[in-house]
């Protein structure tokens, strides 16, 4: 009786799995349709003490999807989408805000920043002399 139970569910949640998707569209009006589907960008992001990826230990890392709109752990999604979105997701474009000031004390911090970028594959790392160096680059991208 429990194997015919157990079955039962299994088969029951694999249906609901399978045929759930095809009905929401058998309902949908062809006009609801999107015109054109949207690339990914979903980028992790971390921050650890140290000049290589190789021997820093993360400290922080967030989550940052862009499309189809700006959310994930990231404090500042919105903006940080904004950012990338104005260099065209060429981190290493981004620039540093003139009227920092930031001690000059060297501490290095690490940050990479991993994963896709309006569907193309994106690796970055780069290594800021300090935290306040860190974060007066890229607006509110580095700012987690």
């Amino acid at each position: 009786m429990r194997n015919t139970a157990r079955w039962a569910i299994t088969l029951g949640l694999t249906a609901t799995a399978v045929c759930a998707p095809l009905s929401g569209a058998a309902l949908a009006a062809p006009g609801d349709a999107p015109s054109a589907l949207y690339a990914p960008s979903a980028l992790v992001l971390t921050v650890g003490k140290g000049v290589s990826a190789t021997t820093a230990t993360p400290e922080r890392a967030v989550t940052l999807t862009c499309a189809p709109g700006p959310f994930g752990t990231h404090p500042a999604a919105g903006s940080a989408c904004a950012g990338l979105a104005a260099v065209g997701g060429d981190l290493s474009a981004l620039t540093r805000v003139e009227d920092a000031m930031c001690p000059m004390v060297y501490d290095p911090v690490l940050v990479t920043v991993d994963g896709v970028w309006q569907g193309k594959r994106v690796s970055y790392e780069r290594v800021f002399s300090n935290d306040c160096e860190m974060n007066a680059h890229g607006s509110s991208v580095f700012s987690f």
